[in-house]
């Protein structure tokens, strides 16, 4: 009888050790402010940084999903809805100007710790969209209850905040 009772409260501390140890994902919030000004995120496949804030200007860079750029102080959204970017931290850093419907500024980001499953919505029925690995870096767009919607290279998906997929 002693050995069972031995048996049962080692097998309650080794599952409460378990869950206690358990690492959730981490939830990055938004940088703020910085040197320059905000950060912001390229959400689409591809987005062309411009000379001046109009359609028929030169290109001067096409920044691929995911690039971070900086928007400077007192600059950042402009009429017609472009935004003045600096790519870097340094005077010689390319600048020009991008449409702002295709950026995320200062968003929270997401850190996957562990194999993540997206939905195409905010219900674990839903159908996956997506099979994240560990250590992935998503920008998120909205937190909504117990979901975050994230980005998923040009499209949106959804990940319970606290999951054990």
């Amino acid at each position: 009888m002693k050995k069972v009772r031995w048996l049962t409260v080692l097998t309650l501390l080794v599952m409460i050790a378990g869950s206690v140890a358990a690492v959730q994902a981490e939830v990055i919030p938004p940088y703020g402010e910085g040197q320059i000004g905000l950060q912001a995120v390229v959400l689409c496949e591809e987005l062309t940084m411009r000379g001046s804030p109009d359609a028929s200007s030169g290109a001067v860079r096409v920044l691929p999903y995911g690039s971070r750029i900086n928007l400077p102080y007192g600059r950042q959204l402009q009429p017609g809805g472009w935004a003045y970017c600096v790519l870097g931290d340094s005077e010689d850093s390319d600048v020009g100007w991008v449409k702002a419907d295709y950026l995320a500024i200062d968003p929270a980001w997401y850190r996957t710790d562990r194999k993540t499953q997206v939905y195409a919505w905010n219900d674990p029925e839903a159908p996956r969209v997506a099979l994240l690995d560990r250590d992935q870096m998503l920008p998120v767009l909205k937190e909504d209850g117990d979901w975050l919607v994230v980005s998923l290279r040009g499209a949106v998906g959804w990940i319970r905040k606290n999951a054990a997929d």
